[in-house]
């Protein structure tokens, strides 16, 4: 429409606007026709004001008009797709301004009714979620229309094995207003063994004032975005690998108990019984006498016919155990004990000796480190040495031997100790001294002569 327009004062143009109504995103025109009603040639500049200006445009924008003539002018309105261009009625002004009478400058209006739309912008975060028996997950939501809106969620599984829980369950957005909703998937049943069990679902976003206008113009109702996808992957909770761990083991405690259980048993069996099985102790016998020598007080002398003679039964032959020293059939039990004191940083030797025409089986020797010394002790049967122990690695430690072994007479038994620290005893105060027992036990017996 282009009215006609009333003359108003001199030299003042003729107007008149209609109104118009627009889509963001689209387009729409309306048009003025400007008269010059005055006696001389006029020019006319039209400007658009107010707040349809930044999208609005007036075609042409400068025009000049002889006395008594008029032109229509178009205005073009293209307000963007966008949340700052608000639903409703705004105002359109169209500023005309005469070139020879600047006082006579006027603004027609009119009204632009801005259409709504609606927009939403939706993410689900993240889109694959693992647990055992749930999942959490974050759903985003922009107001990308033009008007108020309320957001509402619909899940969708395929069957019904989760379970949805939203909070918020709805959100209250203006144009341009972003928020955000947990969401919550849990699933009743877990998964022991196996593979891990996918299970997908969509989240619908409802815009509860398109479903109003839709309902208002009998027009279905749409979703403004698709349906956000997501899956929750549900883990096993035992996995896979600790299965076959658990296989093996129970395979290993079978062959256990089946194979290696027995033969151990058995070897520990013969063992022990090797360990127990009586052995014949030279010059052993009841009360110290050995088998056949009577009351040990024979001397015997050899004719050169391998017998012996004399004493009150069979003689021993003599022999020797290492060192080739011979001993008598006659013999018993005997114990000597070394007793050495030495102070910190010191050496100290004790020893006992083997009396002269005797022969000393050594089977046996504890050592006593009562108090916890801290050094070294070297123990020697003779030129021989038998073992160096470290003072600070035992309290009491016995060694034992089968075979006796032989010191021949006028040899000696030492004990040499090197003190790094005195220990403390059971007084609790630190000892002055280092103070080493050593005992030595075995068969005490006559040289042969």
């Amino acid at each position: 429409m282009t009215p006609s327009a009333a003359s108003s004062g001199p030299g003042a143009p003729g107007l008149d606007i209609p109104a118009v109504s627009v889509t963001p995103g689209g387009t729409a025109t309306t048009s003025l026709t400007v008269r010059n009603d005055s006696d001389i040639v006029e020019a006319y500049t039209l400007e658009v004001v107010g707040d349809c200006a930044p999208w609005a445009t007036v075609e042409p924008a400068r025009i000049s008009l002889y006395p008594g003539t008029s032109e229509t002018v178009t205005i073009t309105l293209a307000p963007p797709r966008s949340p700052e261009v608000r639903a409703g009625d705004v105002p359109l002004g169209v500023r005309v301004l005469p070139a020879e009478h600047p006082e006579s400058v006027t603004v027609p209006e009119t009204t632009v009714h801005i259409e709504e739309f609606h927009e939403l912008r939706t993410e689900i975060l993240p889109r694959r979620r693992r647990g055992w028996l749930r999942g959490r997950y974050r759903l985003a939501v922009r107001n990308e229309g033009n008007t108020p809106t309320r957001i509402s969620f619909r899940p969708e599984q395929a069957g019904e094995e989760l379970r949805f829980g939203f909070v918020p369950a709805d959100l209250q957005l203006e144009p341009g207003e972003s928020a955000e909703t947990r969401l919550r998937v849990r699933i009743g049943k877990p998964v022991w063994f196996g593979k891990p069990a996918v299970w997908p679902f969509t989240v619908h976003t409802t815009d509860g004032a398109a479903e109003a206008e839709a309902e208002a113009s009998a027009r279905p109702a749409t979703y403004v975005r698709p349906p956000l996808e997501a899956e929750f992957v549900q883990i096993p909770i035992f996995p896979k690998w600790l299965l076959a761990l658990l296989a093996a083991i129970l395979a290993l405690l079978l062959a256990w108990f089946a194979l290696v259980r027995p033969a151990v048993r058995s070897a520990a069996r013969q063992a022990a019984d090797e360990v127990v099985q009586p052995r014949p102790t030279p010059g052993g016998g009841k009360n110290g006498q050995s088998p056949g020598t009577g009351n040990g007080t024979g001397t015997g002398t050899g004719d050169g016919t391998g017998k012996e003679q004399g004493g009150s039964g069979p003689g021993v032959p003599s022999g020797g155990g290492p060192g080739g020293t011979g001993t008598s059939g006659g013999g018993e039990q005997s114990s000597a004990t070394i007793d050495v004191q030495t102070s910190g940083g010191q050496t100290k030797t004790g020893s006992y000796t083997v009396p002269q025409g005797k022969v000393f089986g050594v089977t046996d020797i504890v050592v006593a480190n009562f108090q916890g010394d801290e050094g070294v002790m070297t123990i020697s049967f003779g030129d021989r040495k038998i073992t160096t122990i470290a003072l600070e690695t035992f309290r009491n430690q016995d060694y034992h031997w089968v075979t006796p072994i032989e010191i021949p007479a006028n040899a000696t038994v030492t004990a040499n100790v090197t003190c790094a620290k005195p220990g403390t005893p059971a007084t609790g105060r630190q000892a002055q001294q280092c103070h080493e027992v050593l005992n030595v036990s075995g068969v005490l017996a006559n040289v042969a002569q």
